[in-house]
């Protein structure tokens, strides 16, 4: 029997939302204060996705406020397909409010956003028989809406709260079998969080709660998957029912810490008594009918692995804080290279240039070649701006710095290697005591030279259970002074 590795989607990848569209599928995700916003992702088969681009890529589609805080941002997107086009509804906290894209093709373009004026987050969309759009959105209410003008058609008006935990959220409407289904999130994003469900004959209800809810919830567990919540259900190809949801795999001593985010997982569900039942949940488990030769495999995509910036634009999965401006992040001015201009002097402040990835596996090892001749840069692990490591090539010298809370420290100097390498390993073992990981930061000369590490750092001070916020560690590059080139880089588990 084939299986599969959860999570589907590795690392930072929240609050999933996805649809299909004949064999196809497509799924969103939250990217809270980065640039490009809301990754968009396909599949064939919900286990294997791939990044194929991100709905929101253009300054005028996505003006985030340079100093808009950690974990602001884009939230909670939800992805629809009616009447040939693809529908996209979020909320920029801190900036635009709540928004609405569309597009033929999930690969882009999307138009530029609609605004849509409700009071609140988590917005979803969807359409009833007549073809009347309801938008529901956390709280939990639902109003009927024009989707194109971004217009409200009546007064919204509340539907159904979840159990009675705090926080009902990330609400979605279903119409299956001549019920609407109102399937929500409930007792916060944390080890509490938790998937109910209620239905009723119409898209205001009344809704009769699941006497089995939470239909999924992993709390008061040791479950190595927790904070699961957030889901979206969709049928495949074959008639069988899925849900893809968020969860953390926490590491560490109570109580346990997750520095990768929140990620993508994928349940089966099945029906009894017109009642969907969700599970089993496993790290690895049955994948679902007709993946073939996938024994144990993760979610296969190319933001792993390496990049010579030889293409005249970044691939999809790199971003950038808040904003990406163009002539601070250049692929043209050196061949081969990303170069890029320093805008702010510290990353411990907004406005600091910098190209990254997601950390996808708690194992991992980042590289990258730097010529910082004319300027002052590196490579960083970054939560947010009060939390963040780096290895930095300043003036002939290599250092290691940390910035935990209000706390800074730098180490000793060394002078820099002829080729300078600069290097970030994640590691789950073996850890400083009780720490869920260990980040060294160092560098060699050039790419085949001995290891030199400079720091060994305890991992929990980049998760959320210390920093607080929705969002997991990026790895990448970054400029504070000058110009600082980069040959390339090299992400891998």
């Amino acid at each position: 029997m084939a299986t599969f590795r959860n999570p589907v989607i590795p690392g930072f990848a929240p609050d999933p939302s996805v649809c299909r569209v004949g064999d196809d599928y497509y799924l969103a995700v939250s990217s809270f204060e980065y640039f490009p916003g809301v990754p968009i992702w396909h599949s064939r088969d919900l286990v294997r996705w791939r990044q194929i681009g991100n709905v929101l890529d253009r300054p005028e589609q996505l003006a985030l406020p340079p100093a808009l805080h950690a974990s602001g941002g884009v939230y909670a997107p939800t992805l629809r397909h009616h009447d040939g086009r693809f529908w996209l509804v979020t909320t920029v906290v801190g900036g635009a409010g709540t928004i609405i894209v569309t597009a033929e093709d999930p690969a882009g373009p999307w138009t530029d956003p609609v605004r849509l004026d409700i009071p609140s987050i988590d917005p979803d969309l969807a359409w009833d028989e007549d073809g009347r759009c309801w938008c529901t959105f956390a709280g939990v209410r639902t109003v009927p809406i024009d989707p194109v003008a971004g217009r409200l058609l009546g007064t919204p008006q509340r539907i159904w709260s979840g159990t009675g935990l705090q926080y009902p959220e990330g609400p979605h409407l279903y119409r299956i079998d001549g019920w609407w289904y109102l399937l929500l999130s409930e007792g916060g994003t944390e080890r509490g969080h938790a998937v109910s469900i209620a239905r009723g004959r119409t898209p205001r209800g009344p809704f009769e709660p699941c006497p089995a809810n939470p239909i999924l919830s992993h709390r008061s567990t040791d479950h190595p998957i927790q904070n699961t919540g957030h889901g979206d259900l969709v049928r495949a190809r074959d008639g069988s029912w899925w849900m893809v949801l968020l969860g953390v795999r926490p590491r560490g001593r109570t109580p346990s810490f997750h520095g990768l985010g929140r990620e993508v997982f994928l349940a089966p569900v099945r029906w009894e008594d017109g009642w969907p039942v969700v599970g089993p949940l496993e790290l690895e488990q049955p994948a679902p009918p007709g993946v073939e030769g996938v024994d144990a495999a993760e979610g296969t995509d190319a933001s792993d692995g390496f990049d010579d910036f030889d293409e005249p634009r970044l691939r999809p999965w790199w971003v950038s804080v808040r904003e990406r401006p163009a002539g601070a992040v250049r692929l043209d001015e050196r061949p081969g290279h990303l170069v890029l201009h320093a805008r702010g002097t510290t990353l411990d402040r907004p406005g600091a240039v910098l190209v990254g990835r997601r950390q996808r596996h708690p194992d991992t090892s980042a590289r990258t070649r730097v010529d910082a001749a004319e300027g002052r840069g590196g490579l960083t692990i970054r939560l947010d701006e009060a939390h963040h490591y780096e290895v930095e090539a300043d003036g002939g010298e290599i250092l290691a710095r940390a910035r935990i809370g209000p706390l800074s420290q730098e180490w000793a100097r060394h002078p820099a290697p002829a080729d300078p390498v600069l290097r970030i390993d994640v590691r789950t073992d073996p850890v400083p005591a009780d720490a869920p990981d260990a980040v060294v930061l160092g560098y060699q000369d050039g790419p085949d030279g001995a290891f030199v590490p400079l720091a060994e750092l305890d991992g929990r001070y980049l998760s959320t259970e210390v920093a607080s916020g929705f969002t997991g560690r990026v790895i990448g590059m970054y400029a504070t002074r000058g110009t600082v080139a980069f040959d390339w880089f090299d992400l891998r588990p």
